[in-house]
């Protein structure tokens, strides 16, 4: 199930709909560009806790899946523990398979 999240960003991605990196991340959150976040599952317990507190103050749908190394395999980079969509149609699509994975 995780994998059709990774594709779907992958797919983002290649449209040029993604940021990524913490300072690239969190500057698209405050901005207001992202309409979604995804953050690592294996992220420091500080990264997590700052992306839910910038996500909820902002109103920007957090989504925490995946590995470092799965979330830069997606995007095409190395490893990495935060990225942002700014498209409104991939983010709500990856809203909704993330809700439909999670029940």
């Amino acid at each position: 199930m995780n994998n059709k999240l990774l594709s779907l960003l992958g797919l983002a991605c290649r449209a040029g709909h993604v940021v990524s990196g913490e300072y690239a991340t969190e500057n698209a959150v405050k901005s207001g560009k992202a309409k979604a976040c995804i953050i690592a599952e294996d992220a420091s317990d500080n990264t997590k806790k700052l992306f839910r507190d910038k996500c909820s103050s902002y109103g920007v749908p957090l989504i925490e899946t995946g590995t470092k190394e799965e979330l830069g395999k997606a995007i095409g980079k190395e490893f990495r523990a935060s990225a942002a969509v700014t498209d409104r149609s991939f983010a709500e699509g990856l809203v909704k398979k993330y809700e439909k994975i999670k029940g």
